[in-house]
Formats: structure tokens, sequence, C-alpha cells
């Protein structure tokens, strides 16, 4: 074990630490404003949670999926602890829709509160059982794996060579770029690869990409990990308007094909809606 990974692991873990605390804070302000009924107040905090979400939190799972959980998946004592911990991954995924679309103050505590539980009970795996398996495996630089990764390490990791300018990574730099980032113009069959974008554009861009499919048009999704966690929150926001077809299925490239119903079948759901 080099001195190296000891202190990427650190990093990591202190990392972890602050990502709880800020969840910690924001829910209770949620549970707090839902409790006085306070409307204005209980949206106001919900929309800064989300937001915070989507450039801090989501953007950390996906880099986890990246980074760590392939080298974990490679150990035979950790496969199904990683097949286990991207299920939270997905789990996560559908509390924050849920979060973001429930019209209810009490239903939006109570899923702030779950997820809260949920994430930190799958930071506690992650720094007692993933991080202490790399740092152990004599065939993983935990320290290069890690190496400019800003959303898992933190402004603590951030290398001192390396300018962030990307937001939501937790370095301290702009975050609107992430919150806001435009809608690709769009074909049929167009593609986004998120290999070419900045871990935290990543979840805004994909989701402004979906956002601007037309009936009966399509958006071919590339990525460097099976995208599972940003698949459910897509079938969850859009209500089942995206069939899903598999292209590619690793082991460097996954490649998912998101094909948008046309006209008659999105009127038909909203009628039923």
């Amino acid at each position: 074990m080099s001195q190296s990974d000891r202190t990427a692991a650190a990093a990591v873990v202190a990392h972890h630490e602050q990502l709880a605390a800020a969840l910690t804070r924001q829910v209770a302000e949620l549970v707090e404003a839902a409790d006085i009924g306070s409307l204005r107040r209980t949206w106001a905090v919900r929309d800064e949670l989300v937001g915070w979400v989507h450039t801090e939190l989501l953007p950390h799972a996906y880099a986890e999926e990246e980074a760590l959980y392939p080298a974990a998946a490679r150990r035979p004592e950790a496969k199904l602890l990683v097949d286990g911990m991207l299920g939270e991954h997905r789990a996560i995924a559908e509390l924050v829709t849920e979060l973001e679309t429930t019209p209810s103050p009490v239903a939006a505590a109570a899923a702030a509160r779950a997820l809260r539980a949920v994430f930190e009970a799958h930071l506690a795996k992650e720094n007692e059982l993933i991080v202490p398996v790399l740092v152990d495996a004599g065939d993983v630089d935990l320290a290069a794996l890690l190496a400019g990764m800003h959303e898992l390490l933190g402004e603590d990791g951030k290398p001192a060579e390396s300018g962030c300018g990307c937001g939501g990574c937790g370095c301290g730099g702009d975050s609107s770029g992430a919150a806001e980032a435009p809608a690709p113009a769009l074909s049929i069959d167009a593609r986004i690869d998120v290999r070419e974008l900045p871990h935290a554009q990543r979840h805004a861009t994909v989701l402004a990409a979906v956002d601007a499919v037309p009936a009966d048009g399509a958006l071919v999704l590339v990525a460097p990990h099976a995208p599972l966690p940003l698949l459910t929150e897509i079938d969850r926001r859009y209500s089942g308007q995206f069939a899903t077809e598999w292209l590619q299925d690793g082991p460097d490239v996954w490649q998912v094909r998101l094909q948008r119903a046309g006209l008659s079948a999105l009127s038909g759901a909203e009628t039923r809606g």
C-alpha cells in the first residue's frame, strides 16, 4: 500500500463526509419548512436541494461508476457488493426524481429523508468496504485511478496544477454551467457522447438533450459505463415516453438508444394522465 493510495483514500472519505454533512443540513431545512407549513420556503429549499443534488451528489455517483466500481468489481470478493451499490444508485436516482416532481410538501420531506438515509448507508459501505478493497489491491493504483476526478476527491483532493472551471465538483468553481447546460440541437438518431463532457456537466446535459428529442425521434447515448441510474431517472421523469434499446453493452463503451413515442402515443398518455 503506497502513501499516495492512502492519501487518495483519505481524500475520498473526507469528501464523503462533506457530502453527507451538506445533504443533512439541506434535508433538515426542508423538513423544518414543511413542518411549519411554509409552502414558499418549502419549495425554495427543495429547489436548492435538487440543484445541489444534480451538481454534487449525482455527478459523484456517476464518477464512482466510472472510476471506483469497475476496479472493485474485478475483485472476486467485491463483485456482488458493487452490484448492490449500483442498485443503490438507481434507488437514489428514483428518490431524487420523486423529490423533484412531487406536489406535496409532506411527500417532498419524506423523499428527502429517505434520500439522506440511503445515501448515508451507501457512503458507509464505500468507506468501510469499497475503498479498503481498492487500497489493499496490489494491482490497483488508487491514486492514478482518481487523478483529476474532483467529483470523487472534493476540494482537498484537487491536484494543485489543475484548475476546475466546471461546476458542481466540490472544488469551489462556478456551478452555473452544470445547472444551465444548453440543449444541443437534435435530429433523428442524434448522438450525445458523455465521455467528451466534464463529469459535472454530464447529467444536466443529457437531460436537456433528452428533453429536446421530438416525437418519433431518437437519441443515442454513449457512455463509459452502464448509465443505469440516469436511465431510471429518465423513465421516472418522462413516464414511459422513451423506449430503451441497448446497442453496445461494454466492456469499454456503452451505447443506449432512447426512442421517443410518436405524437399519437404521447397524446394518449396525456389524456390518460
